[in-house]
């Protein structure tokens, strides 16, 4: 009697790593964008418990962008026009919205839309 053997031949273990080695690279290339959006999030967090009343939309923008800078966010990433001020659902609202562009291989790149609002007590003053 002859036994059949079961498994996966070398080839085929070839395959499959090629296809896990290339979702991990994938994995690799696009994290570090989610941890900093997470940075970001933390920060607006942190100014959204401060409160905004009585400062100007500039003044704002400047404190968000400090506290980005100890979040490892890139200076490149946000700019101060991603930052913006408004009314929401729940009242007034700080928005941060921008893109992420991640090289990925040759010519294939990855554009991630970030978008993330917190609601913020106080009103923003009118710029002097």
């Amino acid at each position: 009697m002859k036994s059949k053997q079961s498994g996966i031949t070398l080839l085929g273990f070839i395959v499959v790593l090629i296809v896990a080695g290339f979702f991990a690279y994938m994995a690799m290339k696009l994290m570090p964008a989610y941890t900093e959006y997470a940075g970001v999030v933390k920060a607006m967090n942190q100014i959204a418990t401060e409160g905004v009343e009585g400062k100007t939309l500039d003044q704002v923008r400047r404190d968000l962008l400090f506290k980005l800078g100890f979040q490892y966010v890139d200076d490149s990433t946000i700019h101060p026009s991603d930052i913006t001020f408004g009314q929401g659902a729940s009242g007034n609202e700080l928005r941060v919205t921008y893109d992420k562009q991640i090289p990925f291989l040759y010519n294939i790149d990855f554009l991630i839309h970030f978008n993330k609002s917190v609601p913020v007590p106080g009103n923003v003053a009118p710029p002097q």
